[in-house]
């Protein structure tokens, strides 16, 4: 493809109403990622290309995002809801600039992909002034119509509007569209708001185009691609779509998965060969799985370095900020916080490893805790190469276990040990021979003078 001079892309991340939650709608997740941090991924970037966001008033949250997936953007805020148009024209300064193309998109279609935007920007190139993005709907009820005559788009016509031969078109549009950048703002500048709901709305463009006497496009894609989200159930239906796709794509580079359709990923999984996941394993953000790794069922990762062939759950709890070396072993109800596991170090059940350095082949015994917390600070524990760490210990931070250490079972350490020390902090064993037979008769008797049941 031809490199093209210059491109403004304006994204609206406008509010939904039916969301029923606090929290503004674009910044609803689906896997693992914004839906505006889809769209921002998707949207060119680069040499010539230039990214404006319009966002709703009291919405720094949305700035906030924006800022950290494209900090090369610029905002905008939306002051009043005039409709779409009026949205697209709260970025008029960037418009202003006179890129050779201009690309209105979304912030609530996570689906949409880059490939989409460079088909819209194509059609341009071919003389088009307008591109707009359709697609064939399975139930078109409720969608605006593409009415197309000797393929060129003549209208955009709303649900309400259309005739019953109209209605029967299942060509709708999608909302995105691609201006050229010569006769954009002229466009979207007459736009009138001369409708019952005295809005300003991208649709009329249509017939602007086509007064000017120049040509509208329409750009298919399939229908998944474009979904809107308004609703919880959307969202539902979004994700469903998104992660059979990455289950796909994992499939198809190699990844083995018993029962796909229980597992759930994230946008940024990154896999190695020969990996295995198992089922009911739920992948976060963040997430990268080394060659021959085993994901064991009912294990849950977010934000970690699974190592080559570690070998991890079932039922393990991996949290943001763990590395697992090669090799490393992570049994059942084990989780992991803020820690570096190094090379073929075992923690194989029932503890917690937290803010913790780790040396190569270590071993952490059943129901170790490292007490990482005093209520106000978090405080790291160092445990070195080839320590062992007996079952039902308790290391209380900041401490530092040498290498080669040995721990006790059930001992709680609060001071160094050095190196190929052996460190036991336990009460002495007292031991009362015939003291529970003793004590049996004792209460027997008892209740044979009270006649009290046991309880």
């Amino acid at each position: 493809m031809a490199s093209r001079s210059s491109l403004t892309v304006v994204l609206a991340a406008g509010e939904g109403t039916r969301m029923r939650s606090k929290l503004p709608k674009v910044l609803h997740t689906v896997a693992g990622q914004t839906l505006l941090g889809h769209v921002l991924l998707a949207a060119p970037r680069g040499e010539g290309a230039s990214l404006a966001v319009v966002v709703g008033p009291d919405h720094q949250a949305v700035i906030d995002e924006v800022r950290r997936i494209r900090p090369d953007a610029s905002t905008f805020v939306q002051r009043e809801r005039k409709g779409t148009a009026h949205a697209v024209l709260a970025a008029r300064e960037a418009i202003a600039k006179g890129a050779d193309d201009l690309l209105i998109v979304f912030g609530d279609t996570p689906l949409v992909t880059s490939g989409t935007f460079e088909r819209l920007r194509d059609a341009l190139k071919d003389g088009a002034a307008l591109a707009v993005l359709g697609f064939r709907a399975a139930d078109p009820t409720g969608y605006g119509r593409l009415l197309v005559e000797n393929g060129e788009l003549v209208a955009i016509r709303e649900q309400a509007d259309a005739s019953d031969a109209e209605r029967a078109v299942t060509l709708c549009n999608a909302g995105m569209m691609a201006f050229s950048g010569r006769t954009a703002l002229q466009i979207l500048e007459q736009i009138g708001d001369g409708n019952s709901k005295k809005e300003y709305y991208l649709t009329d463009a249509v017939g602007i185009v086509r007064k000017l006497g120049l040509r509208a496009a329409v750009i298919e894609t399939g229908e998944d691609e474009v979904r809107g989200i308004n609703t919880k159930t959307q969202l539902a239906e979004a994700e469903a779509v998104l992660q059979a796709q990455l289950r796909r794509a994992a499939l198809d580079a190699g990844v083995t998965m018993i029962a796909p359709e229980t597992v759930f990923l994230s946008r940024d999984t990154a896999f190695g060969s020969d990996v295995t996941i198992e089922p009911f394993v739920v992948i976060g953000p963040g997430v990268s799985i080394g060659d021959g790794a085993v994901i064991h069922s009912f294990s849950h990762i977010v934000q970690a370095q699974i190592g080559r062939n570690v070998s991890l759950g079932p039922y393990a709890r991996i949290r943001p900020g763990t590395s697992l070396g090669e090799g490393v072993r992570i049994g059942n109800f084990v989780e992991t916080k803020a820690a570096t596991l190094e090379e073929g170090v075992k923690v194989n059940h029932l503890s917690y490893v937290g803010d913790a350095q780790v040396g190569a082949n270590a071993n952490i015994g059943a129901g170790t805790i490292l007490c990482n917390y005093d209520g106000f600070d978090k405080h790291r524990t160092e445990i070195g190469t080839g320590a062992f760490v007996g079952s039902n210990s308790s290391l209380v931070a900041p401490v530092k276990i040498g290498a080669g250490a040995y721990i006790g079972s059930g001992s709680v350490i609060t001071r160094d040990v050095p190196d190929d020390a052996l460190a036991v902090e336990r009460s002495e064993q007292t031991v009362r021979p015939g003291w529970a037979q003793r004590y049996r008769e004792h209460k027997a008797e008892t209740k044979k003078q009270t006649g009290k049941p046991k309880g």
